[in-house]
């Protein structure tokens, strides 16, 4: 199989984790302190993916000063992308309970909530199929950690849209674009980049990193501890020590 196909393939299996989310939410009720705890969870793994996958490799390639100029640039787009997604309606997209607006509320929350989720869920189908251009195979660390993830997200965010009176049409129809989306992003980045110097993957990798963190302290962890409150930090954490097993292992 070539690489950019495999790439896809690995971004969609990441991506539908949040089609499933979304069904589980719109089939049975979920308890919100479930929801909260595996947020938390996903949260902590998806940190230690981070720090001992994507960010530390980046460094160890490209350098430390490209690292962490993607880094930071990388929080930055994501920042100044989700500010201007929040003032359209799109700033509680993870939130399960009362906090989305309808389309009634606000015109047009519908289209930002669905272009927030692709926001949040592109780089990290980014970061997945960059981790096949060394030639060892998918990063099994990032993939766990961005699948364990995505489905409290999807669960959350689908829950907060049936209560906000979306339809299953709208619901399932976002997340399977993003699904969809998440493929094409994985698949796009070998495209783009094979061939490309380690410094050029590096830095990429890096502006992805930067993205996905400000993405876990603006959207997870709010849901997460709004919910656990005082036990989100070692939910946070269990999930952390988890991921980084699995590297270690």
């Amino acid at each position: 199989m070539t690489t950019w196909l495999e790439a896809g393939l690995w971004g969609l299996l990441a991506g539908g984790a949040l089609v499933v989310g979304a069904l589980v939410a719109w089939s049975v009720r979920v308890p919100r302190a479930v929801v909260a705890s595996v947020m938390a969870f996903g949260a902590g793994v998806l940190i230690s993916a981070l720090a001992f996958d994507l960010v530390d490799e980046a460094e160890r390639t490209g350098g430390l000063l490209p690292t962490v100029l993607g880094f930071l640039g990388g929080a930055l787009v994501y920042f100044l992308a989700n500010l201007a997604l929040a003032r359209r309606g799109a700033r509680h997209r993870k939130r399960s309970q009362g906090q989305q607006p309808s389309e009634d509320e606000q015109a047009g929350s519908g289209a930002a909530i669905a272009v927030g989720a692709l926001l949040d869920g592109v780089p990290e189908s980014v970061v997945l199929g960059l981790s096949l251009l060394g030639g060892q195979g998918v990063g099994v660390p990032v993939l766990v950690a961005i699948f364990i993830s995505n489905l409290p997200e999807g669960l959350s965010s689908a829950a907060g849209m049936k209560q906000a009176g979306r339809s299953a049409r709208y619901v399932f129809g976002v997340w399977m674009g993003i699904a969809v989306a998440s493929g094409l992003a994985g698949l796009l980045g070998v495209l783009l980049l094979q061939g490309a110097s380690p410094e050029v993957v590096a830095s990429i990798t890096a502006v992805a990193a930067g993205a996905i963190l400000a993405m876990i302290a603006d959207t997870m962890i709010p849901e997460a501890f709004e919910r656990t409150h005082l036990a989100t930090g070692l939910v946070t954490t269990l999930g952390f020590v988890v991921a980084f097993a699995i590297e270690r292992l």
